[in-house]
């Protein structure tokens, strides 16, 4: 396998849309800074390191059982980057999702690279 986020993405796509209590992903480093990236946006509850080298995430529900995010799109991709400056940086769906940028300063939210001035690789949209 070749693009390991495109992988992540599905396959929480797909846990969330069976509405799955846990869902296995691989274990790199770049999934693992996506994922506390929305841990911290409260997309997710929590996650954990598996001993077979996969992380079991836990997605997060509303009471009366819908998902809190449904939906992401993959932005950059392996064949073609895409780069974003801090002034290029917009809201998602008008502040309901969220941009997932990797800069030199790590991975964070387009809000909390808009708000720091600096730009990089937009990696994905989260709604």
């Amino acid at each position: 396998m070749n693009d390991y986020i495109s992988d992540l993405l599905a396959r929480l796509q797909n846990g969330i849309m069976r509405k799955k209590d846990s869902i296995e992903v691989p274990d790199t480093k770049m999934n693992r800074e996506i994922l506390k990236v929305l841990k911290q946006e409260d997309m997710i509850e929590d996650f954990d390191e598996l001993e077979s080298g996969m992380l079991s995430v836990l997605p997060m529900y509303f009471e009366d059982g819908e998902p809190v995010i449904a939906h992401f799109n993959r932005v950059s991709k392996p064949g073609q980057r895409i780069y974003v400056s801090s002034q290029e940086i917009t809201p998602v769906l008008n502040g309901r999702g969220i941009n997932i940028i990797s800069t030199s300063s790590g991975i964070m939210t387009g809000a909390m690279a808009k708000s720091k001035n600096i730009g990089g690789e937009l990696i994905c949209r989260v709604w």
